[in-house]
């Protein structure tokens, strides 16, 4: 017998049925990615369709509207699709990935029953216009790595069960219509390294569980409601590397942790942060960015900040702080923005102080 007829025997006829049903729900009308979707082979040159070379199952749908694949290179131009994600994507039992991602123009809920799809490892949705909430069942999966949904109209809040997602490594939720909390148990999530979930409406408190992610390299809370102080356990996070809480209504002070931390990126202006900027910079202290603007800020300029082994942005403008720019570095470098509408700075790059 003929090898292909052999792999045409071994194809489930249910998984070419829920490729059409998926197929049919989508209308991309400029690039003709879907003119590969052709014959009774789901996995022979099938553009964004692979399959598992034992048991010839559809086990990943890899559509890109961004990339450098040749068909988007002659177009010259990026993808737009338009349509909906069919609930026949849940009959290919056998997915490991779904990646839709990019395409602007794709709308509609996420379908409740991919959380029956207990093989799934990647989720990545990114940059269409898909609506209604995150699947309230989404923790069943507990293979998933990868669960990305940025850069839609997602509403609702964040499941309670999405804590169960013990392998989850990525989650990317950023601008979209997210409210409530997060949850009080996110450091369940014990595999996390980068928690993106800027530009939604979530408010409460950073949950102090969250700090006890031993692998969260990258957290951006930023463009929320939230409120209440920083934990100061945050500075004590041994791989957090960058840390974005700008634009939110976070108060109290800044914790002296932070200044010795291993974040390098530090961002927390547009906040109601008081106090004085903390003492306790040295050798430890290593920022790309430091940005502390637009806040309630008072006091002096730390003098420790110049034993910081680097400070590359530094912004200090819309606070109350007053007295000497401290001289040397890192400030030699900077410019006056970084010191602008504040109650009574002085010294290089700002005007010359007062001599007593």
């Amino acid at each position: 017998m003929n090898l292909n007829v052999v792999v045409l025997l071994l194809i489930p006829p249910s998984d070419l049925r829920a490729l059409l049903a998926f197929r049919s729900a989508l209308h991309e009308p400029y690039l003709g990615i879907f003119n590969s979707w052709t014959g009774q082979d789901c996995c022979h040159n099938r553009y964004g369709v692979s399959c598992d070379a034992i048991t010839h199952r559809v086990a990943d749908i890899n559509l890109r509207g961004e990339s450098e694949d040749p068909i988007f290179e002659r177009a010259h131009r990026t993808g737009y699709m338009t349509g909906r994600i069919s609930p026949s994507i849940c009959d290919l039992t056998s997915l490991s990935a779904v990646t839709i991602a990019d395409w602007k123009g794709i709308s509609g809920d996420i379908p409740e029953c991919i959380t029956r799809l207990s093989f799934l490892r990647t989720i990545d949705l990114i940059g269409n216009q898909i609506s209604g909430e995150i699947p309230n069942d989404i923790g069943r999966l507990n293979r998933l790595a990868v669960l990305n949904v940025a850069d839609n109209r997602i509403s609702g809040s964040i499941p309670k069960s999405l804590t169960n997602l013990s392998s989850l490594m990525h989650l990317d939720l950023r601008n979209n219509l997210i409210s409530g909390l997060i949850p009080t148990d996110f450091g369940r999530l014990t595999m996390l390294s980068r928690a993106l979930l800027s530009g939604n409406r979530i408010t409460g408190r950073i949950p102090e569980s969250l700090t006890k992610i031993y692998r969260l390299a990258d957290v951006d809370l930023s463009g929320n409601q939230l409120y209440g102080t920083i934990p100061p356990s945050l500075g004590r996070m041994s791989v957090l590397s960058a840390l974005n809480l700008d634009g939110n209504k976070i108060s109290g002070e800044i914790p002296q942790t932070l200044m010795t931390s291993s974040v390098m990126n530090l961002n927390l202006s547009r906040n109601l942060l008081q106090g004085k900027i903390p003492e306790g910079f040295g050798p430890r202290s290593y920022f790309t960015v430091l940005d502390l603007s637009y806040n309630n800020l008072r006091g002096p300029i730390p003098s420790s900040i110049s034993g910081a082994s680097f400070i590359g942005h530094l912004d200090l403008s819309h606070n109350h702080l007053c007295g000497r720019i401290p001289v040397g570095s890192p400030f030699d470098h900077l410019e006056a923005a970084s010191f602008l509408f504040n109650d009574c700075l002085c010294g290089k790059p700002l005007r010359a102080c007062l001599k007593n």
